[in-house]
């Protein structure tokens, strides 16, 4: 479980940006991932807040996510793999869209679980 809460700022010019709180006032850096059909992102800043337990995370879009079809973007702490959050993006013919962004999400948390039993299954062999 992590101690980390994740608030939305804003999204313009191509940029989800949100603050991290609860962060331990030791000026170490949070350990975070940010996944996309289960692909790491690249290229996401993490600056230090006003504070010594706040962080502002820029997430830059990837060309390849601004197309048709339902993209979400999860947030990790990967010190603990815990899901902080995540955002959809949806392009092209809109039909069920927010049935469409659940099954979405589904899919993410799948893939998340399976990530989790392989690494399980791994450290128990």
């Amino acid at each position: 479980m992590s101690e980390l809460t994740l608030t939305k700022i804003r999204f313009r010019q191509g940029q989800w940006e949100g603050r991290l709180d609860g962060a331990p006032d030791t000026g170490a850096r949070p350990n975070i991932e940010v996944r996309l059909h289960d692909q790491l992102i690249e290229n996401i800043e993490l600056n230090e807040g006003e504070t010594g337990t706040s962080w502002n995370l820029v997430i830059p879009i990837p060309p390849h996510a601004i197309s048709d079809g339902v993209h979400t973007f999860l947030i990790y702490d990967a010190a603990n793999d815990t899901r902080l959050g995540d955002f959809t993006l949806m392009g092209g013919e809109a039909m069920s869209d927010e049935l469409r962004a659940e099954v979405e999400l589904l899919r993410a948390e799948l893939d998340m679980l399976k990530r989790a039993f392989r690494r399980h299954c791994l450290e128990t062999m």
